[in-house]
């Protein structure tokens, strides 16, 4: 191994370091109508039984199993509707029209459904029927002080239903993560000004702004700055307060434009890691002062991608406390042969079907160009190659980072 790859660091070590002393930030309190998508602070335990009481499974009719031994003609009493106590007591030989969702009458214990029963005037006739039959139980779903929502749930729509449920008017959640973007170049341009030859649109900053409110993210967009080193750390320390990450793009290779080490370095920002042996995103670093965390991603819209889901998106999670942050590689196998792969880890943007047998095949697109954009939509997931992986057949296993979006 030559000096030049000794000096890589791997895909793991460098999201370690990303990672390494993240606190989950501090909590807020928000409407539990505003809470979807946010992660939870602390276990939700239920504030109430649910339901609450014995209530009917159905329309029909409320009475005593032991008088339904067999069928059986019963005395009407009044009615049980959702929302309303029933006033009095279905005794022997007497039943009690119901709806679904009310509570049963004290002294009944099953329900016989409308269509299986004959009511004339004041009397029902009921068929056999089972002791409990169409009721639901109190506390079938959950009781109270049951914890049914643990810390670092990010909360789904099924889940914000359930803490309402629960009765919970507000829940507690981490604070969203506080993003900056600067976009350094010379030859960058804003979307819709892109007609100069000289030019290149500078489309990193909305996908990656994109990609960050998918994870919570409140984003500030500090605009285009240009390759001049006052210039960049005026970007930078206006970008520092009231900041828990900041993102650079472009700028983060070695050579004698790219100054985003050098204003690092002007910054009092120290320096954790720079290049990784990673294809696309090597020269991507990482800047440490207290909790601020600066990635400088690669200029190229596709590194910047891969290199945003490797190493901010688990940054991200785990600042809001989850415990899934990291990246989840699923299995699958080859769609084609591939040939063997060098000392950087690779990530193949590759279209990722369901095959006859059921497993996901990943196929590669021949060209991986990381200006390449096109591909990216083209694309359903990143196809994983270790270094120095042999060559490998079509139908071979191998792992994929599906997309999420």
């Amino acid at each position: 191994m030559n000096r030049k790859t000794e000096s890589l660091l791997s895909v793991e070590a460098a999201l370690s370091r990303v990672l390494d002393g993240v606190s989950t930030l501090p909590a807020e309190e928000v409407p539990v109508g505003e809470a979807h998508g946010r992660v939870l602070t602390g276990p939700l335990a239920a504030l109430r039984t649910q339901p609450p009481a014995d209530v009917s499974s159905m329309d029909g009719y409320a009475a005593r199993a032991a008088d339904l031994t067999a069928p059986a003609t019963l005395k009407l009493i009044g009615e049980s509707a959702a929302g309303h106590e029933f006033a009095g007591q279905v005794k022997a030989r007497e039943a009690a029209r119901i709806f679904t969702g009310a509570i049963l009458p004290p002294g009944a214990d099953t329900v016989i459904a409308q269509e299986d029963a004959e009511a004339e005037g004041d009397t029902v006739s009921l068929p056999a029927a089972k002791l409990g039959q169409f009721v639901r139980r109190r506390g079938l779903d959950f009781v109270e002080g049951k914890t049914m929502l643990e810390a670092g749930r990010r909360l789904t729509a099924r889940d914000v239903g359930l803490a309402a449920a629960m009765d919970h008017a507000r829940v507690r959640v981490a604070r969203r993560p506080r993003v900056a973007i600067i976009a350094t170049g010379d030859e960058l341009a804003l979307p819709g000004t892109g007609g100069d030859p000289n030019r290149i649109v500078a489309s990193n900053p909305i996908s990656l702004a994109a990609l960050l409110r998918n994870e919570n993210a409140h984003v500030s967009d500090l605009g285009i700055v240009p390759d001049k080193i006052e210039a960049i750390v005026a970007a930078m320390r206006l970008a520092r307060d009231n900041t828990d990450i900041l993102i650079t793009l472009g700028g983060a290779s070695v050579g004698d434009h790219d100054l985003i080490a050098p204003a690092l370095k002007a910054e009092g920002i120290a320096l954790a890691f720079h290049r990784v042996a990673l294809r696309p995103g090597r020269p991507l670093l990482l800047g440490l002062a207290g909790p601020l965390r600066v990635l400088g991603l690669p200029g190229n819209p596709v590194s910047s991608y891969v290199c945003a889901c490797l190493f901010l998106v688990p940054l991200l999670r785990k600042l809001q406390g989850r415990t899934d942050f990291a990246p989840a590689p699923v299995p699958a196998v080859l769609g084609q042969d591939m040939k063997p792969n060098d000392h950087r880890q690779d990530y193949l943007r590759a279209k990722i079907t369901r095959g006859g047998d059921g497993r996901l095949v990943a196929s590669p697109h021949e060209r991986q160009d990381s200006s390449m954009q096109a591909l990216m939509v083209e694309s359903d997931g990143l196809l994983i190659r270790k270094p120095n992986a042999p060559a490998a057949k079509a139908g071979e296993p191998c792992e994929v980072i599906l997309f999420a979006d």
